[in-house]
């Protein structure tokens, strides 16, 4: 694929304000709780109290016999720090802005980190010592966020306290890095290391001694987090803390490896999640030892519910919902998550998962599962699949997503087929439990206001006019443009029944509408006939980049690239970044119809580098792609 490795992302975040907080109310004294938090990093559920037969943790099964194990605790991200703008808000990623990996969200001045009630109500919140929030932390946030926070440095210690500790450990990076690896298992005895070859893989992956080296050490840096782990929870112990403190220990997303991290099945948002109450803090039949749960929890209700244990009122823009204390919401149905652009590649992706079912509406399915992102590439497990597929020697389930296109819906059952590799959209004994589930993910999307559907490009610009992200779907008339958005964004992969649809969208007085319009006309390509041809040539002088790029697009797929590739290659040699970036991935898409402009196309890149947005973005950009269709350019006739 031309530029498929051509675009690495490196972000950092960006200041937003915030106000004090109304909705805070102190506690009684007798429901102050200390509540620490056990974060881990790109884990599923592979604890030995999670029934998996070759993990060894017996510190986090010890605690899961004194509380409660949630069988159905999701994130809303198969990534960490969307995953975390949510978590430390109490609200979806794609109402805030914070969905892209990475992004810099600006938030309104009324949404803060839920810390900042606590500190409010009297708690002393400590954090240790990763924020990564997407958003720049407002410094009311925590009394101590750094890798010497702790409980044991509050001033008073009688002041009740909110305690977080990340372990880092076992993030992808200490699968991939010889070096991290050895260093996180230093601590572990050779009883405690794994057989890799005893181990079983999941399905979606060869067979193959890196896979199985690399699983190994998934295992490995599990069993080196259930010792700190361990070590956190005999210090509260030592401290006389252990009986009035509440402790929660969850992981942020899946595991840090291919089609887990940064997805959206089960293997990347599924995760392990632990609460142990003390018996002074039970409510009803809340956290009995040993008890097991199989509410849907989604990781957006972990700060509504700390706030709810410490007695404070949740604030009413929270979207998330509290699962222990008094006074709760029904139980969920469902719960939901999102894929947006990762690093260098946009795939917009929603998620609904239920207590048996999950489904998944693709927005973009002419891409691949697989695109190419320089980050993923460079893991070991990605690039010999990759290298085995490019040969013609990998087959089977771990072929199937390297295909050029991926379905617009996917429906497992996860009861039946755990990994969800066998998608049941067309089974038609499941039609009822499918419209459902499409219904459900609609409405969610129309319900918060899902930013995600609109253009990254068009979202900067709107967040600059607006004061934030979270302020464009919130303007007069928001509702019925957030319908229309949807149902347009829907329309663009229905097919050529939709083509009158996409046509009177492309007048739309909306760009984020018409950009939807234009996608709809591309994915039909020759298909949209003269309607279509028209309507994108016309979209070609839009006011909006995305626009254009959008009916360029459209253009090269109905074999018209003498008035598109010109419109490309100046987005991508005066545009902003993120329209940069949008025409980049075209010129990606169509091949070898860039070759009449690989020149200007190494001159719009070459421009790239250095670019800044902000004072806190940078672009690189290599030129691996523009090589390969060289060789391209050297065979064609």
């Amino acid at each position: 694929m031309l530029l498929r490795s051509s675009l690495a992302l490196v972000f950092l975040l960006l200041a937003c304000p915030f106000s004090p907080a109304q909705d805070a109310a102190s506690p009684t004294p007798h429901r102050r709780p200390n509540i620490v938090w056990l974060s881990a990093e790109d884990i599923s559920a592979h604890l030995g109290c999670y029934g998996d037969p070759n993990a060894i943790t017996p510190h986090l099964d010890q605690l899961a016999t004194q509380g409660t194990r949630y069988t159905h605790a999701f994130t809303t991200a198969g990534v960490c720090a969307p995953c975390r703008s949510g978590i430390i808000t109490g609200m979806y990623q794609t109402t805030l802005g914070s969905q892209h990996m990475r992004c810099t969200a600006t938030l309104p001045e009324q949404i803060q980190p839920f810390p900042v009630l606590l500190r409010q109500a009297g708690y002393y919140c400590t954090n240790r010592s990763k924020q990564d929030y997407q958003f720049k932390t407002p410094k009311e946030t925590w009394d101590v966020s750094s890798r010497k926070a702790h409980w044991r440095t509050r001033p008073d210690p009688s002041q009740p306290f909110f305690a977080v500790f990340n372990f880092t450990g076992c993030h992808e990076s200490g699968i991939a890095s010889d070096s991290k690896y050895r260093e996180v298992t230093r601590v572990l005895k050779e009883s405690q290391r794994q057989d890799a070859s005893q181990l079983s893989l999941p399905p979606y992956y060869p067979d193959s001694p890196i896979v199985r080296e690399h699983w190994k050490r998934n295992y490995e840096l599990i069993t080196a987090m259930d010792h700190w782990a361990g070590d956190l929870i005999q210090q509260l112990k030592d401290d006389g803390l252990y009986d009035n403190t509440i402790i929660l220990f969850w992981s942020d997303h899946g595991v840090g490896l291919p089609r887990a991290k940064r997805w959206l099945y089960d293997s990347g948002t599924h995760i392990p999640l632990i609460v142990r109450m003390p018996q002074a803090y039970r409510t009803d039949l809340q956290g009995q030892p040993g008890s097991v749960s199989d509410q849907l929890i989604s990781s957006i209700d972990f700060g509504p519910t700390v706030l709810n244990l410490a007695g404070i009122k949740r604030p009413q823009h929270m979207q998330g919902q509290a699962f222990l204390g008094d006074q709760l919401s029904p139980p969920r149905q469902y719960v939901y998550g999102a894929r947006d652009r990762m690093d260098e590649r946009y795939d917009i992706i929603r998620t609904v998962r239920d207590k048996r079912y999950r489904y998944i509406r693709n927005y973009e399915p002419l891409k691949s599962y697989y695109q190419y992102i320089n980050t993923c590439e460079k893991g070991a497990i990605m690039n010999q699949m990759r290298a085995r597929f490019d040969a013609g020697n990998l087959t089977g389930v771990p072929a199937s997503y390297f295909a050029d296109t991926k379905p617009v819906e996917e429906l497992y059952d996860c009861q039946a087929d755990p990994h969800q590799i066998h998608n049941l959209a067309d089974d038609p004994t499941l039609q009822d439990v499918l419209q459902r589930m499409r219904q459900a993910q609609g409405q969610w999307a129309r319900d918060t206001r899902d930013l995600g559907l609109i253009p990254e490009p068009i979202i900067q610009n709107r967040a600059k006019l607006l004061g934030s992200d979270y302020s464009i779907m919130r303007q007069p008339g928001a509702e019925e443009f957030v319908r229309q958005l949807e149902h347009v964004a829907v329309a663009a992969s229905a097919g050529k029944s939709a083509l009158p649809q996409l046509i009177d969208a492309t007048k739309h007085e909306d760009s984020a509408i018409r950009y939807w319009a234009a996608t709809g006309i591309g994915n039909l390509g020759l298909e949209s006939g003269q309607q279509g041809l028209a309507a994108a040539s016309e979209l070609l002088g839009d006011s909006e980049s995305a626009v254009r790029t959008a009916a360029a697009r459209a253009l090269c797929r109905m074999n018209r690239t003498k008035p598109a590739l010109p419109v490309l290659i100046q987005e991508l040699k005066t545009g902003n970044q993120w329209e940069r970036l949008h025409a980049a991935i075209v010129l990606d898409e169509i091949d070898e119809q860039a070759l009449p402009v690989i020149e200007q196309m190494r001159a719009g890149l070459e421009y790239q580098k250095g670019f800044n947005s902000d004072g806190k973005y940078r672009v690189r950009v290599t030129n691996r792609a523009l090589n390969e269709l060289e060789g391209t350019r050297n065979v064609v006739p």
